[in-house]
């Protein structure tokens, strides 16, 4: 099916002209008109979470035993449900969209993108890099080879690309750092220092995602503002052929829609490694891509808590909802884990070792606005437990914390959650995706980042115990991870846990009330992921051609 990727393209509006003197950012809001509208569904959401837990907590009665403790956990679960109600209303009255303006003619660009040989199929890098000839405007195209692999010097020389490789140079192959072994950061960074004083700016996309002729053009011309350190766009996935890619882009909505316009209100999108162009000497001020299994959000965090050496003021980003390239997303629920636990956990990790050393220097505006970005996936896994730990203290101990009459918590609760969808399927207007349909409810979305939960309670018990963790390349095309019963372990052992909840409550006879309602959700939730796998058609296995591509040009193959 044909996707109309011209229109998104152009989604942040038409340019401005070039300006004549000193140039900053330019925003302007979403929609104007329904300003007003946006502002009263968040401000009635937000009233009616704080209402219910409020009310929640005062029935409460904590005398004696565990109560005190029951009313503890509630307090929190009902916290981080505020939290994330709070966020949404803020980020629905905060989004901006960049005005974009040309690019400087004068700008010295590169583009860059990575490969790992015997892991990212060659021609996959091929396509991407015979798209990136096509750009728009003047810019040198560099293949960063981990391997120095004798198949990718043919194709870079085939087809008219710099060739760069840090390997066997033992200083950009380190332990940790800014030149650790086997990292993308590392490759860059490896990169930054033998080429970087030769550009102003690099573009750069992930091997599997084939930039438009426009990327250029759509991303450089905030680079007129001196502050800005780098500009970002959404993360789009072309093969949209298959219930785990197609779920997977939906999940994504909230964060590419609207959470990052927000950013932009503040100056302060995050770097997202999939597509983005950064200023080399704003990199070089911080001392480069971070050591991070998760590199892009712990860089955006440094670059945003330092300021530009040239103008005193805090360096700034932006991001861009035009889409200006189409990759490949996970498509079997092995590589989506995969890829849900490696988000969460570099998350995790920056919350818990990195923030705090930061939370000063952002700013108290930057900071809040991170802080509520970064405090999803620890939140979630947190609320998981929490909910655990209820169950178990009434099923197993008969402990009742907060004693309510049914139909009150039923309305308040349900009341609570509709506003909550409400402000979601109100922003729904402001989707990226050009693969799913205008009026798409995202429901797919919403669902799947509940079936995630198990994921991250894994990577959040896996930080808080400084398990070791290294940086795994998503596999692409044909190197796609095939789905075992293995794949579900984790899901299959919350199952087993939630079903001997429901045993003993009906053992002990405490099925009364709504208690059991939740691990009986839970269990359906847990045994969600393998039913789908079981029921739905198995992927081809074949790489999905992506329609930035231009039609016909063959793409060859190097034995």
């Amino acid at each position: 099916m044909p996707y109309d990727y011209d229109s998104f393209s152009r989604l942040a509006g038409p340019a401005d002209p070039a300006p004549p003197g000193p140039y900053r950012v330019r925003l302007r809001r979403l929609t104007r008109h329904r300003r007003t509208r946006g502002l009263l569904i968040a401000v009635l959401a937000f009233t009616v979470e704080a209402t219910f837990a409020g009310w929640l907590l005062t029935r409460a009665d904590p005398a004696g035993g565990l109560g005190p403790a029951m009313v503890a956990t509630i307090a929190l679960i009902e916290l981080f449900r505020l939290i994330n109600v709070a966020t949404l209303g803020l980020a629905t009255l905060r989004a901006r969209d960049p005005v974009p303006v040309p690019p400087d003619p004068g700008l010295r660009v590169a583009f860059l993108t990575t490969i790992v040989p015997g892991k990212e199929p060659v021609a996959m890098v091929e396509r991407t890099l015979r798209a990136a000839g096509r750009i728009r405007g003047d810019l040198d195209v560099w293949l960063l080879d981990e391997g120095d692999d004798d198949r990718v010097r043919a194709m870079c020389a085939s087809a008219g690309v710099r060739h760069f490789s840090r390997r066997g140079v033992a200083r950009w192959n380190t332990e940790a750092g800014a030149f650790k072994a086997r990292t993308k950061h590392g490759n860059y960074n490896a990169w930054m220092d033998a080429h970087g004083d030769e550009y102003d700016v690099f573009v750069s996309v992930d091997p599997d995602h084939v930039p438009l002729p426009s990327f250029g053009e759509r991303l450089l011309g905030y680079f007129r503002d001196p502050d800005v350190a780098f500009v970002v766009g959404p993360q789009i996935y072309g093969n949209y052929d298959n219930l785990v890619t197609r779920w997977a882009e939906s999940q994504q909505y909230l964060f590419h829609s609207l959470l990052q316009r927000a950013g932009n209100r503040l100056g302060a999108p995050m770097l997202v490694g999939t597509n983005n162009a950064v200023r080399i000497a704003a990199l070089k001020s911080i001392g480069g891509l971070r050591d991070s299994i998760t590199e892009d959000m712990a860089t955006s965090l440094a670059l945003h808590a330092a300021r530009n050496p040239a103008t005193g003021a805090r360096w700034r980003s932006v991001y861009t909802p035009d889409v200006l390239a189409v990759g490949e997303g996970p498509s079997s629920w092995t590589d989506y884990f995969s890829q849900q636990h490696r988000w969460s956990r570099g998350t995790d990790e920056v919350c818990v070792t990195g923030f705090a050393r930061v939370l000063r220097r952002l700013g108290a505006r930057r900071a809040l606005h991170y802080g509520l970005l970064m405090a999803y996936y620890p939140m979630t896994a947190v609320s998981w437990l929490l909910g655990c730990v209820t169950a178990v203290a009434h099923i197993v101990l008969g402990v009742r914390g907060v004693p309510v009459p049914q139909q009150v918590w039923s309305m308040l609760y349900v009341d609570a959650a509709l506003f909550q969808i409400g402000l979601y399927l109100f922003n729904r207007r402001h989707n990226v995706s050009p693969h799913e349909e205008s009026g798409s409810s995202g429901v797919t979305g919403m669902l799947l980042s509940t079936l995630c939960a198990p994921v991250y309670v894994a990577a959040f018990r896996q930080t808080l115990l400084r398990r070791r963790a290294g940086f795994v390349v998503t596999p692409k095309g044909d190197s796609t991870s095939p789905d075992r019963l293995s794949t579900f372990r984790t899901h299959l052992s919350w199952a087993a846990f939630f079903a001997a909840l429901l045993v003993t409550a009906v053992l002990t006879g405490r099925t009364q009330g709504l208690m059991w309602l939740w691990p009986a959700l839970n269990l359906a939730l847990c045994l969600g992921p393998p039913a789908l796998w079981a029921l739905t058609a198995k992927p081809a296995g074949r790489p999905t051609p992506i329609p930035a591509q231009r039609a016909g040009e063959p793409v060859r193959t190097y034995a």
